[in-house]
């Protein structure tokens, strides 16, 4: 009876999951706030709770966070990291400034203490990689100049997370400064190890992996990326990090083999993820703190079309493509929903899950709408204020779009 009862709990949220989707997909809209939504109503508070099924939704939601790590490692090799951190770092610097400080801010403003600043400080930091990957396919930018400042601003952020995510793990077990440097330590040195064999022996670990059967290529590469992260959990360094680098490691066609493979599990178990974060956040919770939640994401929606400008800018990318590159950055996501479950699951601060579930609902909903229409909108606003001209002679003077612009 109580397996029954599972299959049919757990059978009913992938079913949920798969009709959101496709209801999202229609839309032409990111799957995460309804997958959110999705949770809390069947979570604490909730319609209708779960009972048999949530512990099995917990594990599958750890998977999912791995599976989207390794996914995101998979899209870049160690040469284009190391290529963006060499002349790129500049703008990842604004973006960490411009966009983490606030979050750590509001945290210290609502008495939460430094430790749910520097949670609140990543949640706000990252954008979500895959729904502003999804939105400039789906406008038809992948091949506009500014969208390599984009994609770089992306990157930085995903390695930034190679350190950001130990530090966050050692202040969340509350260990001191000797443990949390060791934890620090260990988690530069494998990643830059990992990136070392990655650069030098990249063929050779691929070759080790690769398949022609695409069976024993998922295999091999799921189990060797839950084997990483577990070893990465268990030396206090986060698994996540630890698929980060294993996807990192692989190239090739093999990272395209593994890519196309894992997809669909990526899918799925991200999407427990989302629903398991929706689970533990009472929907009652979440109205006392939407006005700061809508505050955050104002200020944070300013500072990241801040962050595009200037690192369009930097690039030579001409004044549209800027507007267009700060307003495609400004969606949060995945990423701010796994920095945020850190800081639930280690119950630092019981306003921190409504809070980050009702910020990330407002930014992935705004997100794909200021991508589209920041850089009209700032050409209006520019068009008004700009002064008429007075003759023939400053017509003529008055200096024509650049093309390409």
């Amino acid at each position: 009876m109580h397996s029954a009862v599972f299959l049919i709990e757990f059978g009913a949220i992938i079913l949920g999951l798969g009709l959101l989707g496709r209801f999202a997909g229609r839309l032409r809209f990111s799957p995460i706030p309804l997958y959110l939504l999705a949770g809390l109503a069947f979570g604490e508070g909730g319609i209708l709770p779960l009972g048999t099924s949530e512990e099995f939704v917990a594990i599958g939601a750890e998977i999912g966070v791995i599976l989207l790590l390794l996914m995101l490692g998979l899209e870049y090799t160690a040469g284009d990291l190391i290529g963006n951190l060499k002349t790129q770092y500049p703008s990842g610097l604004v973006d960490l400034a411009l966009n983490a400080l606030p979050g750590a801010a509001a945290a210290l403003l609502l008495g939460w203490g430094p430790v749910a600043s520097v949670v609140l400080a990543g949640v706000t930091w990252i954008s979500s990689s895959g729904v502003i990957a999804k939105v400039l396919g789906d406008l038809g930018r992948l091949g506009n100049r500014e969208t390599p400042v984009i994609l770089s601003i992306l990157v930085l952020e995903d390695l930034a997370m190679a350190v950001y995510l130990p530090i966050l793990t050692a202040l969340l077990a509350g260990v001191g400064w000797a443990a949390g440097s060791v934890t620090l330590a260990v988690a530069l040195a494998a990643a830059g190890l990992v990136l070392l064999l990655a650069v030098r022996f990249g063929r050779v670990i691929s070759r080790f992996v690769s398949s022609d059967d695409p069976e024993k290529l998922l295999l091999v590469v799921l189990g060797l990326t839950l084997l990483v992260a577990g070893i990465a959990q268990q030396l206090q360094v986060s698994a996540a990090v630890g698929a980060f680098l294993v996807g990192i490691a692989l190239s090739g066609e093999v990272a395209e083999g593994a890519h196309s493979l894992l997809s669909p599990l990526r899918d799925l178990f991200a999407a427990v993820f989302f629903v398991f974060f929706g689970l533990h956040t009472d929907p009652a919770s979440i109205p006392p703190v939407l006005l700061p939640a809508l505050a955050l994401a104002v200020v944070t929606a300013l500072t990241k079309i801040a962050t595009g400008y200037w690192a369009a800018r930097r690039a030579g990318v001409a004044v549209r493509g800027r507007w267009r590159a700060g307003g495609a950055l400004v969606a949060r996501g995945e990423f701010s929903i796994v920095i945020a479950g850190l800081g639930v699951t280690a119950g630092i601060e019981p306003a921190l899950g409504p809070l980050a579930t009702a910020y990330v609902l407002l930014l992935v909903v705004f997100g794909p709408l200021t991508a589209r229409y920041t850089e009209p909108l700032a050409r209006a606003l520019t068009r008004r204020r700009a002064p008429a001209p007075t003759s023939g002679a400053e017509l003529e003077r008055t200096p024509s779009p650049v093309a390409g612009d």
